[in-house]
């Protein structure tokens, strides 16, 4: 029911917002996290982490298939009106902006700390004791471990890592004149010893102090070049173009081409060169020489990398003051310890809302379907995994007990590849049954299948959630997870496991919506569905909480919808590509973005429909990748009691107005407004504050 007119009112550049520009006001608002003073202040610190890991991400990919394109000599504009090359100078310079001003906030940080008896310390600060204790925690520990690597005619420049601090060392020869041409060499600073090293405290001081093994190195790197003079020691860094490229038509053996692959990633194209502020020019050149990057150097002015704040703050004891209050979740009292899950399942379908809702829930459903003799099979997907899972041994002995496990695990799920390739192996040499997922496709649907044998029949539970199956990210992931032996959903979700892993064609499902096959005209069915309703006069909205939009059909739908008159609000964290309050044209869409302390990740799909709502919830956002190339799945909400819990999320997220922030039609993203008469509501805190979220009381709050 696309408005054909509204195809032609407006340019693509004025229509849609660019998807890697939309992102990098993303990573915006998590740097304005680390700017809020009402924010702990090491928690703060853990949003600059943030920041950096996700910018290195975006340039190891995104940024990298930029070049690549203008590389290739492609010059064609996208959907919202950019070519490579114009892309490229506007993504390069917003970037250093970023950087600029995240480095500005990593100094206020640091200050403040500083106030707070937390010290960031240079070698030169230290007094006499300190740096013999330091003297000797170098000789001993980190000298060792250390490599100079020397460039010059018979030893060409090494490799260097992906993202990786090193030192580049210039040095003279005693006597060498000012026409003797330096020398060149690099030294990597160990990954596998702690960046931040304690100093011992001064004496009769409360504060702790701390240092970077960088300083130490730089401090003593004589001893790596005895009978040769330090001329200049300065750190860089190195992103590469980290996608992987495989053509899975060609290939016999997925897992061995990928480990193929990640070998080769090693040696991917250098997309950007960070360096020491005043880094010697001699060494500057080397290294723009070595990695063909004379443009855009990142010049950073304080320490490289600076997620090496995260796993600080995570493990710094004795100041929890300056972090946010601890948060046990819960566990779901529906799933009472003394009684049997799939006797509570029988009866009623049982919603889990992470962080909230303790994941031990889903770990639970595993390990007593592992255990439980009448239970015959177990079939799951894995995409991302933490490394000391309780799944991964539960569902080995499952096998080795003689129930038929099958997981599908996807092995391309990027960065998470070689522990998917381990978690495979381990898998099959327990005896499970592992499945790499379907040629061209990643597997993203979160589902669970468990058939239990029950007087003389078979019984299927289901789980089927929004996040990975990662008890780690479920600590701090809002998500959401659904257990339900409903009959259908059992059947749709054996069907949906059969086309996985066999050659069986995907029956239509009867409840289930599955990507790529359904799923983006099951969506627009609905979206036009309420725009006929708005159209008759009946009451139309949709709500939609996702992680992304960047779809141009998508959009387009909703524009569609809007115009038509339904009142649109989405709830978007990261890419929006989509331009709301357009009058005449979107005007009736709102979308909000929250930041917090947890990562907003569960994906809700809400239709009115003339008063008989529908809500699903999803692994999918309404981006092209998820909907086309990707086996995502959406799951309706049968039950009233639980589907009135969702909306109430929903409702609660809209009303934020205090971490709530409202995309403007000229692309930029400001706070919800609100006035002195009312109340600030913080959403994920205010889900903290309810003991028992999914009685009476859940409600009356929202």
């Amino acid at each position: 029911m696309l408005i054909e007119s509204q195809k032609k009112d407006k340019a693509g550049s004025e229509r849609y917002f660019n998807r890697d520009l939309s992102w990098i006001e993303f990573n915006r608002r998590v740097l304005q996290e680390a700017q809020d003073a009402d924010t702990p202040l090491l928690e703060r610190a853990k949003f600059l982490a943030i920041v950096s890991s996700n910018l290195d991400e975006f340039m190891a990919v995104r940024v990298a298939e930029t070049r690549e394109k203008i590389k290739a000599g492609f010059m064609q504009k996208d959907f919202t009106g950019y070519t490579p090359s114009g892309l490229y100078k506007r993504l390069i310079k917003r970037t250093v902006s970023m950087v600029s001003e995240q480095y500005r906030t990593y100094r206020d940080i640091s200050r403040l700390l500083t106030k707070k008896g937390l010290l960031l310390l240079e070698y030169n600060d230290l007094n006499t004791t300190q740096r013999k204790s330091l003297d000797a925690y170098f000789h001993e520990i980190i000298f060792p471990v250390l490599t100079p690597m020397a460039v010059d005619q018979s030893r060409p420049f090494p490799l260097v890592h992906n993202k990786y601090v090193y030192l580049a060392v210039v040095l003279s020869r005693p006597g060498d004149t000012e026409e003797d041409k330096p020398l060149f060499a690099i030294v990597q600073v160990p990954s596998n010893i702690p960046r931040v090293v304690s100093v011992p405290s001064r004496s009769n001081s409360k504060k702790k102090s701390f240092i970077l093994i960088e300083e130490l190195i730089k401090h003593h790197i004589q001893t790596l070049f005895t009978g040769y003079i330090p001329e200049a020691v300065h750190a860089f860094r190195v992103t590469r173009n980290s996608d992987l490229s495989i053509n899975e038509e060609e290939i016999e053996d997925l897992l061995e081409e990928i480990e193929k692959e990640l070998r080769r990633r090693r040696r991917g194209a250098p997309v950007r060169l960070e360096v020491e502020k005043g880094i010697n020019p001699f060494a500057l050149t080397e290294l723009q020489r070595e990695f063909k990057l004379f443009d855009h150097v990142f010049e950073i002015d304080g320490p490289l990398d600076l997620t090496f704040l995260s796993s600080f703050a995570d493990h710094l004891e004795g100041y929890s003051h300056l972090k946010f209050p601890a948060i046990k979740p819960l566990y779901p009292e529906e799933l009472p310890p003394q009684e049997d899950i799939f006797n509570v399942l029988r009866k009623r379908d049982v919603l889990v809302y992470h962080p909230y809702e303790s994941f031990d829930a889903v770990t639970d459903f595993i390990i007593e379907a592992s255990e439980d003799p009448d239970v015959m099979a177990i079939k799951m997907t894995l995409y991302r995994v933490n490394g000391e899972s309780k799944l991964i041994p539960a569902l080995a002995r499952a096998a080795e007990s003689g129930k038929q496990v099958t997981v599908v695990v996807e092995l391309k799920a990027r960065f998470d590849e070689e522990r998917n390739i381990a978690w495979a192996r381990t898998l099959e040499k327990a005896g499970c049954h592992v499945v790499y997922g379907l040629v061209g496709l990643k597997t993203h649907a979160k589902i669970i299948l468990v058939v239990r044998r029950e007087r003389n029949v078979l019984k299927r539970y289901v789980h089927v959630g929004t996040g990975n199956y990662n008890e780690s990210t479920a600590r701090v992931y809002t998500d959401i997870g659904l257990f339900t032996a409903d009959p259908v959903l059992g059947e749709d979700a054996s069907e949906l496991f059969n086309e996985i892993t066999g050659f069986s064609a995907l029956k239509t499902p009867q409840a289930f919506t599955v990507a790529p096959t359904g799923m983006k005209n099951k969506l627009f069915e609905l979206i036009r569905r309420e725009a006929e309703q708005a159209l008759a006069g009946k009451p139309a909205r949709i709500i939609a909480k996702i992680n992304s939009l960047s779809n141009q059909e998508m959009i387009d739908e909703l524009y569609a919808a809007s115009q038509a008159g339904v009142k649109i609000d989405l709830i978007i964290r990261g890419v929006c590509c989509l331009r709301p309050g357009v009058e005449g044209f979107s005007e009736n869409i709102r979308v909000i973005s929250i930041v917090d302390r947890f990562l907003e990740h569960s994906r809700l799909f809400y239709f009115e429909n003339a008063g008989h709502s529908e809500l699903f919830l999803s692994s999918a956002d309404w981006m092209t990748r998820n909907l086309t190339r990707r086996i995502e799945l959406m799951c309706p909400i049968y039950d009233d009691r639980i589907k009135e819990m969702l909306v109430d999320i929903l409702r609660l997220s809209l009303k934020d107005n205090v971490k709530a922030r409202q995309l403007l039609p000229n692309g930029n993203y400001q706070f919800v407004a609100r006035n002195n008469e009312e109340a600030p509501i913080r959403s994920q805190f205010e889900a903290m504050k309810v003991k028992n979220w999914k009685k009476e009381e859940w409600t009356t709050t929202t």
